[in-house]
């Protein structure tokens, strides 16, 4: 999960996902992770705001800490999800050559008709945030699916 500071929607994302897959008990074959194109933030801990919108639906941010994409994200991990367009492209253009990850839009697996999660860093403590959380949790739930679905082919290869 891949946002601009990592301290508002990649980590909401991470939580949530991360969640979705414990209540699963899928933890065992599904990593998650975030992390942010920039450096302004590396080393914090999410934005308060984010942390108290994700308690307030069960999700729990507390243990995330920022840290800025790296060369090895690419070969590491099966998709790399970026909030938004920009970081996408941000990604797109880090990304070596034959890169094993794929990237996209985080909501490219969403019912919602928009392509971006917005950044709800400069707003204020109450929508923004619960709108951040309404926009992954969706996305994660079908995002979630299709993992199940690749993870059952790929015991069914074996």
């Amino acid at each position: 999960m891949i946002c601009l500071g990592n301290i508002c929607r990649s980590p909401t994302a991470h939580g949530v996902l991360e969640k979705l897959i414990q209540n699963k008990d899928l933890s065992e074959f599904i990593e998650v992770d975030s992390a942010g194109t920039s450096n302004y933030h590396i080393g914090d801990h999410p934005d308060p705001r984010s942390i108290a919108a994700a308690q307030r639906r069960g999700y729990s941010l507390d243990k995330q800490v920022a840290r800025q994409v790296r060369a090895n994200d690419f070969e590491e991990f099966d998709y790399i999800l970026a909030m938004d367009v920009d970081n996408l492209h941000h990604l797109e253009s880090a990304a070596p050559s034959g890169c094993k990850a794929k990237l996209q839009l985080l909501l490219s697996f969403s019912n919602e008709a928009t392509e971006s999660v917005p950044d709800p860093y400069f707003g204020d403590a109450g929508q923004g945030f619960e709108v951040v959380l309404d926009l992954v949790e969706d996305a994660c739930r079908c995002l979630l699916e299709k993992l199940q679905r690749e993870l059952s082919t790929t015991k069914t290869e074996q």
